[in-house]
């Protein structure tokens, strides 16, 4: 659940050629860990930083080390996010 289009992750597969999920025999598509935080990272520059796909694509390749902070940066605010939300609906405020 990283709140990206089907369709989306299939452009970005052929724009971004480190985003290669497995297939399975039917070729339904399996998606690791690292597979994930590359799309949460992608839509990450995208969204969030303003780049193009060919300038997130450039900044994957030229920048390999500071790509992998930002998507461990962006796993703990994730983390961080839903501690607060449990910590709110606990205090009986709603979760969103």
């Amino acid at each position: 659940a990283v709140g990206v289009n089907t369709s989306v992750i299939r452009y970005w597969e052929k724009e971004f050629g480190s985003l290669r999920p497995r297939r399975d025999s039917r070729g339904d598509r399996s998606y690791t860990q690292d597979d994930i935080r590359k799309v949460k990272l992608i839509q990450y520059l995208l969204k969030e930083r303003g780049f193009t796909i060919q300038g997130a694509r450039e900044h994957l390749r030229s920048e390999p080390r500071s790509a992998e902070r930002t998507t461990e940066a962006i796993e703990r605010l994730e983390r961080v996010k839903g501690l607060l939300l449990e910590v709110k609906t606990l205090l009986g405020g709603s979760p969103h």
